[in-house]
């Protein structure tokens, strides 16, 4: 079970091992480790899902889990760290240049510190691993795309660096209450954080670790980064960093903060993300930036699935954060080369009929066409809204059901200006084969769940039940019952 550790300790160890191997006889080498490295952290991960039974926790160090490092691991964890060594196979750079070591060892430092955050089982370790990641984005930002990119990567880094004050500001107030980070003894002295004290400190954690999961109102930055670097950097920090951003604020809310006033407040932020991102993705008239704005906006769709109570909020949380990362990964890769402006993409169809075809499958999925996984995950969220009740909750769907509509009318126009006849003057870029191929796999693995939906909703049903079991996590970090 310590094999968990070399998911995060491999890349680590590979990302300042790569430019070295590349400066040197062994190039060779440089170019393959980071591809090894990931698929081996992987096939890890992939068997421990395999052959997992139930939760599990490693201190690493020797130390009480109270003072150690320690990886909790149970479905949810799995889940999304086995995301990320796969998705940056899928996004790996893997063109050889001068800045290519740079980008290498960046991608792996970013993949060892999802990973971390995925499995971290203390507030002070995802505060490190919270910040890794953050150095990492930014070097990814400021290495890749135009000129713009270096202006759009400072705004990224003030805006994180922000964050992550108010994010230990509120780390500190809670150790300060309680006298500990361990998320499971914090998880039983959750009474010691109902009060006025424990809400601010929530809101701290929510609006710091928020800046990467794009939540309003600290997510100024997205569409300017995105529309500045390059789109693979784009596709990794929209599809994967951002859920492993909202997976630590769920399991802070779900194991210190379980009370009605913190869901409410996640839920006004995401109602307003969803609100403010689709319409300026609706104004938007250059493909990366309406990408950047629909992002928020369903990421909005993801916190408000996430305010929802108990194990429903759990489910269908999971199923739109997971759906976002596959579509929205895919839709920046197609972006690579339609990156410009909208009405330039006239006839695009013709010059890549296989990018316009994935283009609309993605697209379909995203709006909620049954019975791509789009539609299913959406219907959880109005489900378990409507199953509530009240004015919020109801607001809240009326809300998704709009920016629904909403993405239909941006959608639409792309897809028509991706079939009108094309300009004779000019024609798209068609799209390289690597690309196309990495977002033909995410279109299988869409398709495939569309199929497998019956499975999918089971494996849900568990991970949500071990991710509410409060009892389970505590007894298995701390060793009592």
């Amino acid at each position: 079970m310590t094999d968990i550790s070399l998911t995060v300790a491999l890349p680590l160890l590979a990302a300042f091992i790569v430019p070295l191997l590349h400066n040197g006889p062994l190039r060779w080498l440089g170019a393959l480790a980071g591809p090894i490295v990931l698929a081996l952290c992987a096939a890890l991960l992939l068997g421990q899902w395999s052959t997992y039974s139930e939760p599990f926790s490693v201190v690493i160090g020797g130390f009480s889990p109270e003072v150690g490092i320690v990886f909790y691991v149970d479905r949810l964890a799995l889940l999304f760290a086995a995301a990320v060594p796969l998705m940056s196979l899928l996004l790996w750079p893997g063109e050889q240049d001068e800045q290519s070591a740079r980008r290498q060892s960046l991608t792996l430092l970013l993949a060892a510190a999802l990973t971390g955050l995925a499995l971290s089982g203390d507030l002070f370790n995802v505060y490190v691993f919270y910040e890794l990641a953050a150095v990492s984005s930014y070097g990814l930002i400021a290495g890749s795309g135009g000129q713009a990119r270096f202006l759009a990567g400072f705004r990224y880094l003030m805006v994180s660096a922000l964050g992550s004050v108010v994010a230990l500001l509120g780390i500190s107030l809670i150790y300060f209450k309680t006298g500990t980070l361990n998320l499971a003894t914090l998880a039983t002295l959750s009474d010691e954080l109902a009060g006025p004290e424990g809400l601010a400190a929530f809101a701290m954690l929510l609006i710091g670790f928020g800046v990467k999961a794009e939540l309003f109102p600290v997510n100024g930055w997205v569409p300017e980064v995105y529309a500045a670097t390059g789109k693979r950097v784009a596709a990794l920090l929209a599809g994967l960093a951002s859920k492993l951003a909202v997976l630590i604020i769920v399991r802070i809310l779900v194991l210190m903060f379980d009370a009605e006033e913190a869901r409410q407040l996640m839920l006004v932020l995401g109602i307003i993300g969803v609100i403010s991102g689709e319409l300026a993705a609706w104004q938007a008239r250059d493909m990366a930036r309406m990408l950047a704005w629909s992002s928020i906006g369903q990421l909005g769709v993801v916190f408000i699935a996430f305010s929802l109570p108990g194990e429903a909020g759990i489910i269908a949380g999971v199923a739109v954060a997971l759906h976002h990362l596959v579509v929205k990964s895919a839709l920046f890769m197609l972006a690579d080369r339609w990156g410009g402006s909208i009405a330039g993409l006239r006839g695009a169809a013709t010059v890549s009929a296989l990018g316009a075809g994935l283009f609309v499958l993605f697209a379909l999925s995203l709006l909620g066409l049954p019975p791509l996984p789009g539609f299913w995950s959406k219907y959880l969220v109005l489900g378990g809204l409507a199953s509530i009740g009240g004015t919020l909750h109801y607001l809240a769907m009326a809300v998704v059901l709009t920016g629904t509509v909403i993405e239909g009318a941006y959608l639409l126009r792309v897809i028509t200006t991706l079939y009108a006849k094309p300009d004779t003057d000019r024609r798209p870029a068609p799209h390289t084969a690597a690309g196309l191929l990495s977002t033909a796999l995410l279109a299988i693995t869409l398709v495939a769940a569309a199929i497998l939906i019956d499975p999918l909703w089971q494996t849900l049903d568990a991970l949500a039940a071990q991710a509410a079991d409060l009892t389970t996590y505590t007894s298995t970090v701390l060793g009592r019952q």
